[in-house]
């Protein structure tokens, strides 16, 4: 048996990770992989920090892509082999005309939730403006799906799965970026790399909009370090890299900012 008790001390998502600890104690009996339903990003960079410290079991993330923000957990004793093809994902094809009706990603999601489906069997959806859309889901939801999903808005769709090599996915935009800043607080480098004042910034981690490292901070004098990954709802995604201290004693920090 794993220490449950001792795995999720402090974590922030315990519900989700008490589940999958329930998975991994049913692979360490079984001698089976076990798969976890969709994980969003926060859930999965808690259940890998967690499980890190455990020798005796392995995780394997996928949900149909490599920049997938929703995966499913692979999980497995240490000592058996375990690739992406046996983390079981569906994609498939939402299409119709949106040309005088667009639906964006809001719209799909509801519309898929509408079938009485719940969001932890759906991982990503990738919005293809007038032609509709492609997600990715469990394969259990497959055939529901196919025949429940038939409309998005006012427009008539037709779902019907697809092969993962026909996913459109789009490369995030990169931007590199530096600034130099009297500290490496929270607000100061956050403003800086999404280009916003800190007043606003400050309004923004006030309200539990931003997350580092998938965790939400709350305090605007937060203190950042190389590596970390700033995630602001709705404005994509900024990563702390190299950081040095100038002769005025300052921080001039590298970042990469991704949309």
């Amino acid at each position: 048996m794993l220490p449950r008790e001792e795995l999720l001390k402090g974590i922030e998502n315990r519900d989700s990770l008490a589940r999958v600890i329930d998975l991994a104690e049913q692979a360490l009996k079984t001698w089976e992989i076990t798969l976890t339903d969709f994980l969003s990003p926060p859930e999965l960079a808690e259940s890998q920090k967690v499980f890190s410290r455990l020798t005796e079991v392995q995780m394997l993330p996928w949900g149909g892509y490599p920049q997938a923000e929703r995966q499913r957990l692979g999980i497995a004793r240490s000592e058996l082999p375990i690739d992406q093809t046996q983390v079981s994902v569906i994609v498939l094809e939402i299409s119709g005309n949106f040309l005088f009706d667009p639906a964006t990603h809001r719209d799909f999601l509801g519309s898929m939730l509408g079938t009485g489906i719940v969001r932890d069997k759906t991982g990503d959806i990738i919005v293809l403006g007038e032609r509709g859309a492609q997600t990715i889901v469990t394969p259990e939801l497959a055939d529901f799906l196919e025949l429940n999903l038939t409309q998005v808005r006012s427009v008539p769709v037709k779902t019907r799965r697809i092969d993962p090599g026909e996913l459109k996915v789009r490369e995030p935009k990169k931007k590199e970026l530096t600034t130099v800043e009297a500290s490496m607080r929270l607000d100061a480098i956050a403003s800086a790399g999404f280009g916003m004042s800190r007043s606003k910034m400050v309004s923004l981690i006030d309200g539990g909009d931003v997350r580092v490292n998938w965790k939400e901070i709350t305090q605007a004098s937060y203190q950042l370090k190389s590596g970390d990954l700033i995630a602001i709802r709705g404005k994509g995604r900024l990563e702390v890299k190299d950081m040095a201290i100038t002769k005025k004693q300052r921080y001039r920090v590298e970042l990469t900012r991704y949309q």
